[in-house]
């Protein structure tokens, strides 16, 4: 069954609190403006960006359920259960949604850990969901700033900032968003 967008956005607003769905629509605008600006498919963006968060409320055993079936992660489940979300999110999108598009599915799994040698369309959704205008924490208007210009650089900012945050609570990072912080970093170099 191919769900419409209207369909997508009622059965996604339903699985989180009205805060999160706030931060959802706001994804989902900066994605699209982000998409218009850098040259990826704004209508893919709004779908992957739609449902980035739809298994972020779900109970932690849900998710390592799915994980655990679909034969996912065993490594993503010896990592923090904030990361859980995005894979699932992926896998409910195909499983439940009917969304097929490869780079779609890609864009929701790593919208939170980032990967190396990430699409257009993965740094789209993944930048979006740190500068959304909800958002606000230490260094995110210099995020939004570089956005401007340049969407590694501002995703490189992201990263930079994740892992600045975990570093100071002296918590695990996963290993993925340090790889793709690094690739973004390469890219950079091989463009300047």
């Amino acid at each position: 069954m191919v769900y419409s967008r209207e369909d997508l956005i009622e059965a996604v607003s339903s699985q989180m609190p009205a805060k999160r769905w706030e931060h959802t629509k706001g994804v989902m605008e900066t994605a699209v403006l982000l998409a218009d600006r850098f040259g990826a498919d704004p209508r893919k963006a709004d779908l992957a960006a739609i449902l980035h968060d739809v298994a972020k409320y779900w109970p932690v055993e849900k998710l390592r359920k799915v994980l655990e079936e679909q034969g996912e992660s065993s490594e993503l489940l010896q990592y923090d259960k904030q990361l859980w979300h995005a894979e699932v999110g992926a896998i409910v999108a195909e499983r439940d949604y009917g969304v097929t598009d490869a780079e779609v599915l890609d864009a929701i799994r790593y919208h939170t850990s980032g990967r190396v040698g990430m699409s257009l369309l993965d740094k789209v959704v993944c930048l979006a969901d740190y500068i959304e205008p909800g958002r606000d924490f230490p260094g995110v208007n210099n995020i939004r700033e570089l956005a401007n210009h340049s969407l590694e650089e501002a995703l490189a900012a992201g990263f930079d900032s994740t892992i600045g945050h975990l570093l100071s609570r002296r918590q695990i990072i996963f290993p993925l968003t340090v790889l793709a912080r690094n690739d973004l970093i390469k890219q950079l170099e091989a463009n300047s």
